[in-house]
């Protein structure tokens, strides 16, 4: 009798307190951690990446046809944000690819991190949902296999060493 009466407040209490699923927009799609100003790591939704300061970039791109918009957050305001006290940002993908990118980078050349193409979220089956772009047709210093190998798609973390 005890056992049904515990499952019966039980089942009560979850009646009052529903749980429901996160929106999508409260899904973190980026950590930030390393050498960066909070004690442990940054997360960021994608609405609050969206609240930052934003660029457009049009360039082309190996992996596009024709010139394409590209629209995202600087890194240079993201490393900004979190504080970041490091020299390199390694950069990992969703499938694990990471590489090293100089954190004097993001202001030298004003690469993003990019939520849109062409004013469409990416979506991960097309290299989102973020994708770090130089400005290659402004910059043709940047046009070389190094450069290409940073612009990571499908973007889950950065960690400042």
């Amino acid at each position: 009798m005890k056992q049904l009466l515990y499952t019966a407040v039980f089942c009560a209490i979850f009646q009052l307190f529903p749980v429901s699923a996160p929106r999508a927009d409260d899904a973190v799609i980026l950590t930030i951690d390393g050498k960066v100003a909070a004690s442990q790591s940054v997360d960021f939704t994608r609405e609050q990446l969206e609240a930052m300061p934003m660029s457009t970039i049009v360039t082309t791109t190996p992996w596009h046809d024709g010139a394409t918009t590209f629209e995202g957050v600087p890194l240079s305001v993201l490393m900004e944000r979190v504080g970041a006290k490091g020299e390199r940002a390694v950069v990992f993908a969703l499938n694990n690819y990471s590489v090293d990118i100089p954190v004097e980078e993001f202001d030298a050349y004003g690469p993003i991190l990019a939520l849109k193409r062409n004013g469409q979220y990416m979506p991960i089956s097309d290299k989102g949902p973020l994708f770090v772009i130089y400005p290659f047709d402004q910059r043709p210093e940047l046009k070389n296999e190094l450069h290409y190998t940073r612009s990571v798609w499908q973007v889950r973390s950065i960690s400042i060493e």
